[in-house]
């Protein structure tokens, strides 16, 4: 059985070098999200990735219009995986966020940096997530969980303490 040590030194990276993930890696990063449980087992969440610079730049933008801000909420980020899922079954937010999940450990295992980025469903609902969701024939209710950025971390962060007193054995 492997260790869980990859899982404890894991961080949420929130700035990252101009490379661009290899396909490789990707490829991996994403193989591993297709093989998160989602609920009975029907897998319908998608992730779409986007390295292309313009759609990054227009999805960047919607992402941070919903908060009112002009920065990157992307982190500088040069990949970004959209994760959606089918919101008519119950366990679509579930679903998808177990296939973040996957892809971030899958992603620190490959040498990577990730952060999840909130606001999925908004990008997907703006213009330039019509646009991605009609040229990938995507259908209206599948809903974005989450942004999953990639890349290569311009710097390497310490674990902070975990709190004492959350697990509970009976």
């Amino acid at each position: 059985m492997k260790e869980i040590e990859h899982y404890k030194l894991r961080r949420s990276v929130r700035s990252y070098t101009d490379r661009q993930v290899e396909k490789e890696k990707l490829d991996q990063v994403l193989e591993a999200g297709l093989y998160a449980p989602t609920g009975m087992n029907r897998q319908d969440t998608l992730a779409i990735a986007i390295q292309d610079p313009e759609i990054r730049e227009a999805l960047a933008k919607a992402n941070g219009a919903v908060m009112g801000m002009e920065g990157d909420p992307f982190y500088g980020a040069p990949t970004v995986i959209v994760v959606l899922a089918d919101s008519t079954q119950m366990t679509w937010v579930e679903d998808g966020a177990l296939m973040l999940g996957n892809m971030m450990n899958a992603a620190y295992e490959l040498g990577l940096g990730s952060c999840w980025v909130h606001r999925a469903k908004e990008e997907m609902r703006a213009e330039i997530g019509q646009q991605i969701r009609q040229k990938l024939q995507i259908p209206e209710c599948y809903d974005g969980v989450g942004n999953l950025i990639l890349g290569y971390a311009a710097e390497e962060k310490e674990a902070a303490p975990r709190k004492e007193g959350r697990t509970f054995c009976l």
